[in-house]
């Protein structure tokens, strides 16, 4: 049996399992789904990674110039199944991890084919493992279609006709964009609450590579300096229904772990009046959705970009590691006191951007692990031990992670 068992073939179960492998830890990963980076294989076609490319490398394996500056859906999914042929990882896939339950000084996988024993395990079943659709009343005798937004690939489907898209996140956005300009006849958006809004990249400069240089500035420093930044890049939308959020954008990440929309063609729409905001959704009535204002609108399609859950309590609820909000009390290289040798990546939303802080998680997780062996006495730690100290001293026991 493998020493290490990485739950979860997305890019932090694929890097974490890498750099395992890399101090000399044997590491299988296993997969509910029939392909590595099954997540973003069902995301919408159109999407692109928010972080330029030389912010997204996983450790170890660099993705290919020629995918451009912002890395389309399609080429993340041939980086991730390429990352892991480079590293030459055991992927186990159709292998659903139901629970996970302590055994000593072990822990125990509950599969459908089995148990699966290990020393260390890593948990990356991603961030949007779960769909979640709110439970509107009259929903089910809604007469249009309405469908989550993980079920929307492309807009063909709704040329012609009127859509309204729930959310104010970039899926949302990002949708409400695609219909447009695919023929949608009629494109409302249905948002609660205004969201922070940033460029993708201003004067040929990435907006989200300042979230790296300023992620460790408090929330009273970075926030004021956001909110010139989006006065002079943006301008007030509150003319076509988003006004400007009274919170700061760094205190509603660390408050809600709700990112900026990152424009890529919103804004425009929005000013052109090709996409309107309406109010929130508050019901279904027939042909009608109802709306907070009192409003109705008959679309033909509702497309519900509301979100996921994290999914993780039917596998570790029971082990006292999560928060109120159902993720994981601890992440990268730190453990819980209940569930020693158990660590967690991939469940929060940096501002960073998630690929570059998966691979600082998992550099964190290999450099714990071999702390762990040492301390348990393995002798065969030793020689991996001197081996890093030359080659790779930023995992050794006391250093700080090398960077991606």
């Amino acid at each position: 049996m493998p020493e290490a068992v990485v739950i979860g073939a997305g890019p932090g179960g694929l890097a974490a399992a890498a750099m395992l492998q890399h101090v000399g830890v044997d590491a299988c990963v296993v997969d509910r789904a029939d392909a590595v980076g099954a997540s973003w294989r069902g995301h919408y076609e159109r999407l692109h990674l928010h972080t330029v490319r030389w912010l997204s490398h996983l450790p170890g394996f660099h993705i290919p110039k020629r995918y451009g500056k912002w890395v389309a859906r399609d080429d993340v999914v041939r980086y991730l199944e390429s990352y892991a042929s480079h590293h030459r990882l055991d992927v186990r896939l159709n292998t659903a991890v139901t629970r996970i339950d302590r055994d000593g000084d072990r822990w125990v996988l509950r599969t459908a084919a089995g148990d699966i024993n290990a020393g260390y395990v890593v948990v990356a079943t991603g961030h949007n493992h779960t769909p979640a659709l709110p439970d509107w009343p009259g929903a089910d005798g809604f007469t249009g279609e309405l469908l989550h937004a993980s079920r929307y690939r492309n807009a063909t489907p709704y040329a012609g006709k009127s859509v309204l898209v729930v959310g104010s996140g970039n899926t949302g956005a990002e949708i409400a964009v695609d219909l447009i300009e695919s023929g949608a006849r009629e494109v409302n958006i249905a948002i609660r609450t205004p969201p922070h809004i940033v460029l993708r990249e201003n004067h040929g400069i990435p907006s989200l590579a300042l979230g790296v240089l300023f992620r460790h500035l408090p929330p009273r420093v970075f926030d004021p300096v956001a909110a010139v930044m989006r006065k002079v890049d943006i301008g007030d939308l509150a003319p076509y229904g988003l006004p400007t959020p009274s919170d700061g954008l760094y205190e509603r990440i660390l408050l809600d772990d709700a990112i900026p929309l990152v424009d890529v063609g919103f804004i425009d729409a929005l000013k052109k009046g090709k996409v309107t905001v309406v109010g929130a959704v508050e019901g279904f009535d027939g042909a009608d959705v109802l709306l907070a204002d009192g409003t109705r609108l008959r679309p033909d399609a509702v497309v519900a970009a509301t979100g996921y859950r994290r999914g993780l309590d039917p596998l570790v609820g029971h082990l006292g590691v999560l928060g109120p909000d159902g993720r994981p009390t601890v992440r990268g290289g730190d453990v819980h006191p209940q569930a020693p040798r158990l660590w967690f990546t991939g469940y929060t939303n940096p501002i960073s951007g998630m690929f570059r802080e998966l691979g600082i998680d998992a550099k964190r997780i290999a450099r714990a692990v071999v702390r762990e062996r040492a301390r348990a006495g393995d002798a065969s730690v030793a020689p991996v031990l001197d081996a890093l100290r030359v080659t790779m001293p930023a995992l050794v026991p006391g250093k700080e992670p090398l960077r991606s």
